[in-house]
């Protein structure tokens, strides 16, 4: 399987910005791209899942804010997790 991402909770929070919530899975792989359904991303927070301490953190290889609505991710292959970002 390769990274996937959902959107799971979208929430216009003031004028046009918007909140998106969601979940990312790096099942084999080691990162990919967050399709957060927003046309520029702002700010992006990720976080882990899981029953262990992860080794390391994943982290976003983008300049914010960005001109499109897919975040490229780096993590540890198997890690997944959630994403809270926030644009319009």
């Amino acid at each position: 399987m390769a990274f996937s991402s959902t959107v799971t909770l979208d929430i216009q929070v003031a004028g046009n910005r918007r909140m998106v919530i969601g979940t990312w899975n790096a099942d084999s792989v080691t990162g990919g791209d967050i399709s957060t359904g927003l046309s520029e991303v702002e700010s992006i927070v990720l976080g882990h899942t899981g029953s262990s301490v992860e080794a390391a953190v994943a982290v976003v290889n983008e300049t914010l804010p960005l001109a499109s609505g897919d975040v490229t991710i780096v993590t540890t292959s198997g890690d997944t997790g959630t994403f809270i970002a926030v644009g319009n």
